[in-house]
């Protein structure tokens, strides 16, 4: 007899706080994109200095959502940080370079810039970047609302952090 697949995990929603469950909700956010097939997604952060793209689940996770169909949009003020501490991120992105539009607005202050993951499904922002405060909910009304502010700074944002790098 086959084991039986895990329940589906909801993600929470309402107020975090705190870098650890910031983390631990991209973590679960990531994760459940993969296991449902969410169609697209938006990454926003200054830096993305806090996120936890580095490590072996995240990595894992974005494998296991990259199929073909899907679409991530990155967002940042400058991407200087994600090649030094994110190296498992930096290879997928270099392969799964299709389906991927890196964007960046580096004249942005970055207390401005979003702290945001969108999805057509669930949303996570951090208005507070210092003590890493924000909520996350599924609720139209939060994703809505995130995805136009998401919108604007896409609309001031140029082509960034390429896939390769062509030299002499």
């Amino acid at each position: 007899m086959a084991p039986e697949s895990p329940a589906p995990v909801e993600l929470p929603s309402g107020r975090f706080e705190g870098r650890e469950q910031f983390q631990q909700l991209v973590r679960g956010a990531l994760a459940q994109a993969a296991r449902e097939g969410w169609r697209e997604l938006v990454l926003s952060d200054a830096s993305f200095e806090d996120w936890p793209l580095g490590e072996r689940a995240v990595a894992e996770s974005l494998q296991a959502w990259s199929k073909t169909g899907r679409k991530c949009i990155l967002l940042a003020r400058k991407y200087d940080d994600v090649v030094r501490r994110h190296a498992r991120f930096v290879t997928w992105r270099r392969t799964w370079s299709h389906i991927i539009e890196a964007r960046a607005c580096s004249a942005a202050d970055p207390l401005e810039l979003p702290s945001a993951l969108w999805s057509p499904r669930w949303v996570l922002e951090r208005r507070d970047l210092e003590r890493s405060i924000g909520w996350c909910g599924g609720e139209p009304e939060r994703r809505l609302l995130l995805r136009e502010s998401l919108a604007e700074w896409l609309q001031k944002s140029s082509a960034a952090f390429p896939a390769t790098t062509l030299g002499l």
